[in-house]
């Protein structure tokens, strides 16, 4: 399994976000894999940029590039009264959440801004205005069942034969995390187009088949 330099694993660890180093080897690994499909390497759920940072850097390894949808207003889980709030990310001026400056900045340290492409819109409209396919997509947007589908419904059809559909935060038992990610893992499985590469922690790698 390819590893990143130990300044882009510098950078991802000092980035703001929730993946753990082992899961983000992992995924490392699936976009360096995925890159050799000279396709786009796509996630939904940006954040702060610490997943993109992989993303990034393998396109870059690959000659291709990253891209990231995110509305960055903020997940559910991360408004203000619940677990994953911070109010470091909320703009001042009109209140609400705004991850992208902090993303941006977190690109920019990394020096991977110029093969990133960052689109700024909700995932389900977004999907319906791609056209092309995809060597990778990276499932970690909202994880309520609607966000859930939604993104499955609208990127996995993207992925390439070959390619690499990548899910995070999937739970096989309730009392570890949401189900709706375990959900569309199973239904990437029982539709026959996806077989699981890698398991690595709450990470999941499967690739499409058909």
């Amino acid at each position: 399994m390819s590893e990143p330099t130990p300044e882009i694993l510098a950078a991802f660890e000092a980035a703001k976000g929730f993946m753990p180093v082992g899961e983000g080897l992992a995924l490392y690994a699936a976009a360096e894999e995925a890159g050799k499909l000279g396709l786009p390497l796509l996630e939904v759920g940006t954040y702060c940029g610490r997943s993109t940072i992989l993303l990034a850097d393998a396109a870059r390894r690959a000659g291709t590039v990253a891209v990231t949808v995110d509305h960055h207003r903020g997940s559910e889980e991360q408004q203000p009264g619940w677990e994953y709030h911070d109010p470091t990310v909320v703009d001042p001026e009109v209140g609400v959440m705004d991850t992208l400056p902090t993303f941006r900045r977190t690109l920019r340290k990394a020096g991977l801004e110029e093969h990133v492409i960052a689109v700024v819109g909700r995932s389900p409209q977004v999907a319906k205005v791609w056209g092309g396919e995809l060597g990778l997509v990276f499932v970690d947007g909202g994880h309520t069942d609607e966000h859930a589908t939604n993104d499955y419904e609208g990127w996995a059809p993207r992925v390439a034969p070959g390619g690499l559909l990548v899910i995070h935060d999937v739970f096989p038992d309730p009392a570890d995390g949401g189900q709706a990610p375990y959900r569309i893992y199973l239904r990437a499985l029982e539709s026959g187009d996806f077989e699981e590469v890698s398991v690595t922690g709450s990470l999941r790698v499967l690739r499409r088949t058909a």
